[in-house]
């Protein structure tokens, strides 16, 4: 990327790409949007389009950034103990919000948890979860974020894809209820 992080203008030109991909993909699987279609929808040009992303999956990533974001933020919105049988509110409202781009997501987060998106939510889930158990004092840091990442990814995109059968209320509170207990296992 070429264009200056910092450049509001850039900043605004990111945005529209965003939100034009976002509208595509309503109405098509990415792999069926082009790079002509989006530009033209963002009101940009392709040279324009090319400065700023490697390609159309590099935009969709970072469109689907914001969810990485959330479910991070969702995951580690309570104080206190956690109480098992009742995630933070923030994390069934994580789920609702999930579908109007569904399908956008499964292509970008594969079951099991791979692929672009995937890899992204693993990075920043790892990385909060491992800084706040070593700001506890938690033993095992890095063994328990891993564990955490990894589980959260793995569910959420098989829930995407339809291998878990649950409401979002339903897969919320399930998983919530994996992560506690993770957190809690001894390993010593």
């Amino acid at each position: 990327m070429s264009a200056t992080p910092d450049d509001p203008r850039a900043a605004r030109t990111r945005a529209r790409l965003r939100e034009a991909l976002l509208e595509e993909c309503a109405d098509r699987p990415l792999a069926q949007v082009s790079v002509a279609a989006l530009v033209r929808r963002a009101g940009v040009g392709r040279a324009t389009f090319y400065l700023h992303y490697a390609d159309l999956e590099a935009l969709a990533v970072d469109a689907c950034a914001d969810v990485v974001r959330e479910a991070v933020d969702a995951l580690h919105a309570w104080r206190g103990k956690p109480d098992p049988a009742t995630p933070p509110p923030a994390l069934p409202a994580f789920f609702d919000r999930m579908a109007p781009h569904t399908a956008l997501y499964r292509e970008l987060l594969r079951p099991g948890g791979s692929g672009p998106l995937g890899l992204v939510l693993h990075q920043e889930l790892r990385a909060r979860s491992r800084t706040e158990r070593t700001l506890a004092g938690a033993p095992e840091p890095d063994l328990v974020a891993s564990a955490v990442a990894a589980t959260f990814a793995g569910v959420l995109a098989d829930w995407l894809h339809g291998l878990i059968e649950a409401t979002p209320t339903q897969i919320a509170e399930r998983v919530w209820r994996l992560l506690v207990n993770l957190h809690r296992t001894p390993l010593g």
